[in-house]
């Protein structure tokens, strides 16, 4: 099992047409491992939030069948993350053999391995009161002995090892996005989604923004019937000196605040913008702030709440 050792951010492969097979290498697959009571659930949690499919427990001979069935029924998921252990020694013994088949068929891999101190390992067992499953009525300390030499050589491989001894599940977050994603802002997702007040504050933005302080493009009879999506009340929204002032303030107030956020492990922001109906301004307004956040290399998602109230007018 020969790999080389780097701690570089695994990249998002290029995507194929949803129907079409995708080559094995336009395939990633990473093995989250590493100690018992180091924190393999939690990584597979923040795995998949960054967009992972993620199966826990799989016997290392499954890997093979499940990427060629990705690869080949056209599948969406271009990176699969499996969490793999010593639950099951006889599986666990076949992964050398498949990681070299892997990388025979072209698919990527990286290896990710969490480790901890023997003596944070045996707190942390003692204090959710459950067995190491290799202790097998022994004591605790033999089974993480036995477990740290039966890992020794899937470490020595690894592309990234973190120790978690010192690490709350939060600052463990951090340390896995720097080393997947990069760190800083860029960790952060963002959504923007207009609405209109008069149908109801939405409950679930982290921001909401009220831009019914600009000229309202439904008293103009020409754009009435459009909306912030059509250029003509685009321009007419985004040409206000009010709405430029506007947002070159609140870009820079969002960014300082994502910023933020990703230091503090909050990797998801919802950004609502409303104006009356929800129709015009808050469109458009969030259209252009969307491309704003995206020139700062954010990734940014946008929907409009209330304009399947326009498509039934």
């Amino acid at each position: 099992m020969e790999k080389n050792h780097t701690t570089a951010a695994v990249g998002q492969s290029s995507e194929t047409a949803d129907n079409e097979p995708k080559p094995a290498k336009e395939f990633e697959v990473m093995l989250i491992t590493g100690m018992s009571g180091a924190g393999r659930s939690h990584a597979a949690d923040c795995v998949e939030d960054m967009g992972w499919y993620v199966v826990d427990n799989l016997p290392p001979k499954l890997l093979i069948p499940l990427v060629d069935m990705m690869t080949s029924s056209g599948s969406k998921v271009h990176r699969l993350a499996a969490v793999i252990d010593v639950r099951s020694r006889s599986y666990f013994d076949d992964l050398s053999a498949v990681l070299s088949h892997l990388d025979d068929l072209g698919v990527r891999t990286h290896i990710l391995f969490l480790d901890a101190s023997d003596k944070v390992l045996v707190r942390r067992y003692e204090s959710v009161r459950r067995p190491h499953p290799l202790q097998h009525g022994n004591r605790l300390i033999d089974g993480i002995r036995e477990e740290r030499e039966l890992l020794s050589n899937l470490k020595e491989h690894a592309d990234t090892v973190i120790d978690t001894s010192n690490l709350s599940i939060h600052q463990l977050s951090t340390k896995l996005y720097e080393a997947l994603m990069g760190s800083g802002a860029k960790t952060v997702s963002v959504h923007i989604f207009s609405f209109g007040f008069k149908y109801g504050i939405p409950l679930d933005a982290d921001f909401v923004a009220d831009v019914r302080f600009l000229p309202n493009p439904y008293w103009v009879p020409s754009l009435r019937e459009l909306t912030g999506q059509d250029k003509p009340v685009s321009d007419y929204v985004l040409s206000n000196e009010s709405a430029k002032e506007f947002l070159d303030a609140y870009e820079k107030a969002i960014m300082v605040a994502i910023k933020g956020y990703a230091q503090e492990d909050k990797h998801y922001v919802t950004i609502a913008i409303g104006c009356t109906g929800g129709q015009h301004r808050s469109v458009a307004i969030g259209n252009e702030l969307a491309q704003r956040l995206r020139a700062h290399g954010l990734s940014v998602t946008v929907s409009a709440r209330e304009l399947h109230r326009h498509a039934r007018q």
